[in-house]
């Protein structure tokens, strides 16, 4: 027996990098997994890779849908009747100078990474079971200033903010809200924005640890804030950036 043996935890995101990491981690400790995303292809993908039968639900949604969302939580019921645990993942990261952004990529930014955080877990509320766990991605960025990223941090400092407030709003039913903060973390988002390995080096340079994190590393994380090893730990953040934020290396 694992300590996740028939529990059924939602991932946002859920296609590849981070979420895709996660998911295997639960499916290795014998969750059921449900994973939902914008690309169908691109979850097929991940179903066939994952190779769980019928302990995954993948389910095409766009978090800043909330109709998508309605039917996200109707396949979830349909299938599995309840949820232990949600994984609130779903991201983009379009950087830009403050000057050129417009109102329809601050919209963009913000209905995903925020609204969609938010209306996550909303809808989830039915099907999470009294004494579940929420996990929120947030990012390194919300303790950094750094040109290019005014919204995006923002929208992931909102994130954080919001994991605080929901621990309290969810207390009365033991229903556990934290969130993880990744630094350089090698996903397909990464790559698109580091696009040589000069940029990977000037990332690498700036953690302690010498090495840019893995997916592997996050889910690592979200397993045990998860799980009951913490269960009396609600309303944290969980750095997870080798070093990068509190620690200057040689």
């Amino acid at each position: 027996m694992t300590e996740f043996d028939g529990k059924v935890v939602l991932i946002t995101g859920g296609g590849s990098g981070m979420g895709l990491a996660t998911a295997r981690r639960l499916l290795d400790s014998g969750a059921r997994v449900v994973l939902a995303g914008r690309s169908a292809e691109r979850l097929k993908v991940a179903t066939e890779d994952l190779d769980a039968d019928d302990r995954v639900l993948a389910v095409p949604a766009d978090v800043a849908r909330t109709g998508d969302l309605d039917h996200l939580m109707a396949r979830t019921r349909e299938r599995f009747g309840s949820l232990d645990g949600v994984f609130a993942n779903a991201g983009v990261a379009p950087f830009a100078r403050s000057a050129d952004m417009t109102e329809a990529d601050v919209d963009h930014i913000v209905d995903i990474n925020f609204k969609g955080v938010f209306f996550t877990v909303q809808k989830s509320l039915p099907l999470l079971v009294d004494g579940g766990s929420i996990v929120l991605n947030s990012s390194w960025l919300v303790h950094r200033g750094m040109a290019f990223t005014s919204i995006y941090s923002a929208s992931k400092a909102a994130v954080r903010n919001l994991a605080q407030t929901l621990a309290a709003d969810l207390a009365e039913r033991s229903i556990r809200v934290n969130s993880v903060s990744p630094g350089y973390i090698v996903t397909p988002m990464f790559d698109g924005i580091a696009t040589t390995e000069d940029a990977r080096q000037a990332c690498r340079s700036q953690v302690a640890l010498g090495r840019l994190g893995q997916p592997g590393d996050i889910a690592d994380g979200v397993l045990f804030l998860l799980s009951p090893k913490a269960s009396y730990i609600t309303g944290q953040e969980i750095l997870i950036d080798g070093g990068l934020i509190r620690s200057i290396p040689l």
